[in-house]
Order: C-alpha cells, then structure tokens, then sequence
C-alpha cells in the first residue's frame, strides 16, 4: 500500500500565448534552461468552439531537434506532414508521438470537426544527451488502440505507462512516461502509484476537485483550467468535488538530470548544439530526401 503521498507543489494558471501563423493557446509552460519540470519542456492547450471564426491558422513547416512532441486531440482533428514523407490526420481521440531526434521538418494544420470544435494538447518531452540525435521516429495510435479502464466512477484512457495493470501503446520513451486521460464522477476519488523521483503533474481542463489528498486532508481545491504540479512522494489522490465531472491529463516522467540549452524549437545541451543545428538547417544537411 502507498504510503508517501504527493502533495501540492503549485497551481499554475496557463498564460494565452501565439504561436505558429497565429495561432491562439493556453500554455502552462515552456522551455527554459532551469527545466523546473525535467524532463518535460512545454504544455499547449489549443481549443477553438467558435464555428464563426472562420479558418484555422495552424503551423507551417517547421523544425525540431533533440525532443519528443506529443499531440492529442480530443476534438476535430489536424493534418500533418514531414520531410520523412508521412501525411495524415491526427483525429478525435488520437495520438501522435514523434521523436524528432537528429532533426525533422513537419507541419501541422488544425481541421474543425463535424460541430466545428477543436480541442486538443501538445506535450513537449526532452531526450537526453544520448538519444538527441537517434534517427526520427512516429508512433501513431489512434484512438480504438487506446486501452480504456473503467470502474466505480473513474475512467483512464491509458496512452504510455501503465494503470490498473494496463500498459498504453506508446513505449519505449526514455523518460519512461505515464501519460493518462482521466475521468473522474463527482465525488469519486482517484488514488495513482508513482514513482519516487518522478516529476508528475495534472492538467485539470474540466471541472474542480481536491488535488493532493491525504491523512484525512483535502488537500488543494483546484478548478479548470489549471496545471497541478506535485511534490514528490510514491502516489497522488484527486476526489472530484461533490457537485462535478473532473476530467485532467496525468503526466509523469523520469528526469534526466542535464543541463539544456532550449532555443526556439530545438532543445539541445549546449549553445554550441544549437548553433550547429541553425548551420545545418543553412548548408541543408539538417534533413535528407525532404518532400517539404
């Protein structure tokens, strides 16, 4: 049994931020060389409910090296592209999980859904030294792959890690991620095992409830939007509140414990990296055989 809870370490509000050819999003954080939150560099909240606001602007070719970018979408969908070749849609429920390593070109086009909703999250995990320059890779998963546990009010949609025994379809991430959609019923309370070390957080985007419960204690009351950032401990409890569906993303990784240089869309250890990854994009070496 667990018996080193988590508690609040902070409650952070997302700041609205543009990116991209304009894009509007709620961002909890990003990259910067303190890395507070290592091994994860960046969390985006894009949402657009308004049918009236005509086309969406999205984000034209661009590089990355060095990381791993997670899209999710919940509603609508996006079109994609890279200088590997691939194109495709990430739909309602899908997941896009994409080690851009040594460098790719890719773009990214949001695309309203049949009520003209989008909604969805980007994730930005780092690589260590090590792998920063490992040949790009997909994992791709759409939303029927995707392990769903249900019991007695609680709903996890299990991505990458492991719930209730249930391992997700993304592995192989060097952070050893655990990435989960959770629902919780009101009142209904969620206890999840972590490891000791491990940077965990929660990103509640639906209704309210008591983040880091414990001995009898109710721990933070927090309501959507808002990233929960806890201290550290072998497990976390979140209890909707009485009167309403919780719904979060649970995130959780381990460390690396490296020091990052971050510029624009390249992560990398040193100045000296990101220097050398602008005179590659330069000579035309940063990719091969690129379609883009």
């Amino acid at each position: 049994m667990p018996d080193f809870p988590r508690l609040i370490k902070q409650v952070v509000e997302p700041q609205n931020v543009i990116e991209g050819a304009g894009v509007r999003l709620q961002r909890a954080f990003g990259p910067s060389r303190a890395n507070p939150l290592d091994p994860f560099l960046l969390f985006d909240h894009f949402h657009f409910d308004n049918a009236l606001e005509g086309p969406i602007s999205g984000f034209p070719t661009h590089p990355h090296r060095g990381i791993e970018t997670v899209s999710y979408i919940l509603e609508g969908g996006v079109r994609h592209r890279d200088s590997l070749g691939h194109t495709g849609i990430i739909g309602a429920g899908d997941v896009q999980w994409m080690t851009s390593g040594r460098g790719i070109l890719h773009e990214e086009m949001p695309k309203r859904g049949p009520d003209g909703v989008i909604t969805g999250f980007q994730l930005w995990v780092n690589l260590p030294a090590a792998k920063k320059m490992v040949p790009p890779r997909y994992q791709e998963v759409n939303a029927q792959s995707i392990p769903t546990v249900q019991n007695e009010g609680i709903k996890v949609r299990v991505i990458a890690g492991t719930y209730e025994g249930v391992q997700g379809p993304v592995t192989e991430i060097a952070a050893n991620p655990l990435y989960l959609d959770v629902q919780l019923k009101p009142g209904v309370e969620i206890v999840l095992p972590t490891p000791l070390g491990h940077t965990v957080m929660a990103y509640l985007f639906k209704g309210g409830g008591w983040f880091g419960v414990a001995d009898g204690l109710r721990g933070s009351q927090v309501t959507a939007v808002h990233m929960v950032i806890f201290d550290d401990g072998d497990h976390m409890r979140v209890r909707a509140a009485d009167d309403t569906v919780a719904r979060f993303i649970v995130i959780a990784g381990a460390p690396f414990k490296e020091p990052i240089f971050p510029y624009g869309p390249f992560v990398m250890n040193s100045p000296e990296e990101i220097m050398q990854a602008f005179e590659d994009l330069r000579n035309g070496t940063f990719v091969k055989d690129s379609p883009i």
